[in-house]
């Protein structure tokens, strides 16, 4: 049986903010405004990008930065939103880094790593990937 730290759950809250608008508020007092699509905001599927492109992109960091500073790091996250028999969704999610590092031992170094880097964050590290790729319960229901 595994344990899990005491650290493990997650929560946060949306409160409506003005016709399609909404703030989300994190345990710890942070807040992000996102809305419908109808202006600059981002939408709950951007932010489903945002959150897979910059949870591996946190692992990717934290293995190449140990052996060298990027002097460019950009994540791509993209797809389809797709609407058929099975509802709304999305299609596949391409994940797409752009890492540079500089010239030298150091930099060749974290050059060399990215790859696998890249590949550990993608099969076994990021939560919030890994979450959507494995099959995940959610259920939603007015509270008591």
């Amino acid at each position: 049986m595994t344990t899990q730290p005491s650290d493990a759950h997650r929560s946060i809250t949306i409160s409506r903010t003005a016709p399609g608008k909404f703030r989300a508020t994190n345990a710890r007092g942070g807040t992000m405004d996102f809305g419908s699509g109808g202006d600059d905001q981002f939408t709950p599927v951007e932010l489903m990008l945002t959150a897979i492109a910059g949870c591996t992109g946190i692992d990717v960091d934290i293995f190449t930065t140990r052996r060298s500073e990027p002097t460019g790091f950009e994540v791509t996250a993209e797809g389809d939103k797709l609407r058929d028999e099975q509802g709304n969704h999305m299609g596949p999610i391409d994940v797409t880094f752009r890492v540079t590092f500089p010239e030298g031992e150091e930099g060749d170094a974290a050059r060399k790593v990215l790859p696998e880097a890249i590949r550990k964050s993608h099969e076994r590290l990021c939560t919030v990937s890994r979450t959507v790729m494995l099959p995940t319960e959610v259920t939603s229901h007015e509270a008591d």
